[in-house]
Protein backbone atom coordinates (compact mmCIF):
# COMPACT_ATOMS: atom_id res chain seq x y z
CA UNK A 1 0.00 0.00 0.00
CA UNK A 2 0.88 3.61 -0.80
CA UNK A 3 0.01 6.74 1.20
CA UNK A 4 -0.02 10.00 0.02
CA UNK A 5 0.02 13.18 2.56
CA UNK A 6 -1.45 16.27 1.79
CA UNK A 7 -1.30 19.81 3.36
CA UNK A 8 -2.71 23.00 3.88
CA UNK A 9 -0.90 26.19 4.72
CA UNK A 10 -1.46 29.29 4.97
CA UNK A 11 0.17 31.82 3.29
CA UNK A 12 1.00 34.63 5.55
CA UNK A 13 3.52 32.71 7.25
CA UNK A 14 3.32 29.12 6.00
CA UNK A 15 1.97 27.30 8.80
CA UNK A 16 0.13 24.06 8.39
CA UNK A 17 -3.15 24.28 8.89
CA UNK A 18 -4.75 21.08 8.16
CA UNK A 19 -3.04 17.34 7.29
CA UNK A 20 -4.41 14.27 5.56
CA UNK A 21 -3.57 11.06 4.32
CA UNK A 22 -4.86 9.00 1.69
CA UNK A 23 -4.14 5.46 -0.02
CA UNK A 24 -2.48 6.81 -3.19
CA UNK A 25 -4.65 6.80 -6.46
CA UNK A 26 -5.23 9.03 -9.55
CA UNK A 27 -7.62 11.79 -7.87
CA UNK A 28 -6.70 11.48 -4.17
CA UNK A 29 -4.84 14.83 -4.10
CA UNK A 30 -7.69 17.05 -5.51
CA UNK A 31 -10.11 15.08 -3.20
CA UNK A 32 -8.05 15.32 -0.27
CA UNK A 33 -8.25 19.31 -1.61
CA UNK A 34 -12.09 19.35 -1.26
CA UNK A 35 -11.89 17.39 1.78
CA UNK A 36 -9.41 19.82 3.56
CA UNK A 37 -11.79 23.15 2.43
CA UNK A 38 -14.33 21.34 3.48
CA UNK A 39 -13.18 21.80 7.02
CA UNK A 40 -12.60 25.67 6.64
CA UNK A 41 -14.54 27.51 8.80
CA UNK A 42 -17.20 29.53 7.59
CA UNK A 43 -17.13 33.37 7.45
CA UNK A 44 -17.57 36.32 5.71
CA UNK A 45 -14.21 37.12 4.46
CA UNK A 46 -13.32 34.68 0.90
CA UNK A 47 -10.41 32.32 1.27
CA UNK A 48 -8.23 31.52 -1.92
CA UNK A 49 -6.54 28.24 -2.81
CA UNK A 50 -3.31 28.43 -4.16
CA UNK A 51 -2.39 24.84 -6.04
CA UNK A 52 -0.61 23.55 -8.89
CA UNK A 53 -1.53 22.57 -12.35
CA UNK A 54 -2.82 19.37 -11.64
CA UNK A 55 -5.53 20.58 -10.09
CA UNK A 56 -6.56 23.12 -13.04
CA UNK A 57 -9.74 20.90 -13.63
CA UNK A 58 -13.36 22.09 -14.57
CA UNK A 59 -15.08 19.55 -11.81
CA UNK A 60 -12.22 21.13 -9.10
CA UNK A 61 -12.61 24.63 -9.95
CA UNK A 62 -16.44 24.44 -9.82
CA UNK A 63 -16.42 22.87 -6.37
CA UNK A 64 -13.98 25.31 -5.06
CA UNK A 65 -16.20 28.08 -5.51
CA UNK A 66 -19.33 26.50 -4.56
CA UNK A 67 -17.60 26.73 -1.18
CA UNK A 68 -16.70 30.39 -1.63
CA UNK A 69 -12.90 29.84 -2.19
CA UNK A 70 -11.19 31.37 -5.02
CA UNK A 71 -9.29 28.81 -6.76
CA UNK A 72 -5.58 30.20 -7.40
CA UNK A 73 -4.51 27.25 -9.53
CA UNK A 74 -1.68 27.69 -12.18
CA UNK A 75 -3.15 27.26 -15.76
CA UNK A 76 -2.41 24.32 -17.76
CA UNK A 77 -3.07 25.25 -20.41
CA UNK A 78 -0.99 22.91 -22.63
CA UNK A 79 -2.68 21.62 -25.76
CA UNK A 80 -6.19 21.95 -23.50
CA UNK A 81 -8.22 25.70 -21.99
CA UNK A 82 -7.21 26.13 -18.69
CA UNK A 83 -10.54 25.96 -16.12
CA UNK A 84 -8.82 28.73 -14.51
CA UNK A 85 -10.36 32.28 -16.26
CA UNK A 86 -9.28 35.62 -16.55
CA UNK A 87 -11.59 36.78 -13.57
CA UNK A 88 -9.21 34.61 -11.53
CA UNK A 89 -5.55 35.61 -13.57
CA UNK A 90 -5.91 39.33 -13.83
CA UNK A 91 -6.04 40.16 -10.19
CA UNK A 92 -2.91 40.90 -8.32
CA UNK A 93 -3.76 38.14 -5.63
CA UNK A 94 -3.37 35.58 -8.35
CA UNK A 95 0.11 36.81 -9.04
CA UNK A 96 1.06 36.60 -4.92
CA UNK A 97 -0.33 33.07 -4.87
CA UNK A 98 1.60 31.42 -7.29
CA UNK A 99 4.99 32.78 -5.62
CA UNK A 100 3.51 31.86 -1.98
CA UNK A 101 2.82 28.39 -3.41
CA UNK A 102 6.36 26.67 -2.70
CA UNK A 103 5.84 27.20 0.78
CA UNK A 104 4.04 24.12 0.68
CA UNK A 105 7.38 22.25 -1.11
CA UNK A 106 9.24 23.82 1.67
CA UNK A 107 7.03 22.13 4.28
CA UNK A 108 7.36 18.55 2.75
CA UNK A 109 11.84 18.89 2.22
CA UNK A 110 11.98 19.66 6.18
CA UNK A 111 9.20 16.52 7.05
CA UNK A 112 11.04 14.64 4.44
CA UNK A 113 14.67 15.32 5.78
CA UNK A 114 14.49 16.48 8.92
CA UNK A 115 10.76 14.50 10.44
CA UNK A 116 11.53 11.19 8.60
CA UNK A 117 8.71 11.11 6.67
CA UNK A 118 10.63 10.05 3.38
CA UNK A 119 9.93 6.21 4.62
CA UNK A 120 7.10 5.82 6.69
CA UNK A 121 7.92 3.10 8.98
CA UNK A 122 4.25 2.75 9.91
CA UNK A 123 1.65 -0.03 8.48
CA UNK A 124 -2.27 1.44 8.09
CA UNK A 125 -3.63 4.48 7.37
CA UNK A 126 -4.38 5.54 11.09
CA UNK A 127 -0.63 4.93 12.12
CA UNK A 128 0.54 6.49 8.99
CA UNK A 129 -1.63 9.21 9.00
CA UNK A 130 -1.06 10.05 12.90
CA UNK A 131 2.42 10.39 12.13
CA UNK A 132 2.46 12.68 9.17
CA UNK A 133 0.76 15.37 11.28
CA UNK A 134 2.89 14.97 14.33
CA UNK A 135 6.10 15.71 11.67
CA UNK A 136 3.46 18.47 10.81
CA UNK A 137 3.01 19.63 13.83
CA UNK A 138 6.57 19.54 14.97
CA UNK A 139 7.12 21.81 11.64
CA UNK A 140 4.78 24.61 13.27
CA UNK A 141 6.71 24.85 16.47
CA UNK A 142 10.02 25.07 14.49
CA UNK A 143 8.57 27.26 11.90
CA UNK A 144 6.93 29.64 14.71
CA UNK A 145 10.04 29.83 16.35
CA UNK A 146 12.00 31.10 14.00
CA UNK A 147 9.19 33.84 13.32
CA UNK A 148 9.51 34.60 16.67
CA UNK A 149 13.30 35.51 16.36
CA UNK A 150 12.91 37.68 13.15
CA UNK A 151 13.48 41.04 13.71
CA UNK A 152 9.99 43.29 12.79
Amino acid sequence: MAYLGHILTENRNGLVVNTCVTLATGTAEREAAVLMTKQIPGGSKRVTLGADRGYDTAEFVHQMREFRVTPHVAQNDTNRRSAIDARTTSRPGYAISQRKRKRVEEVFGWMKTVALQRKTRFRGPDKVGWMFTFAAAAYNLVRMRNLMIQPA
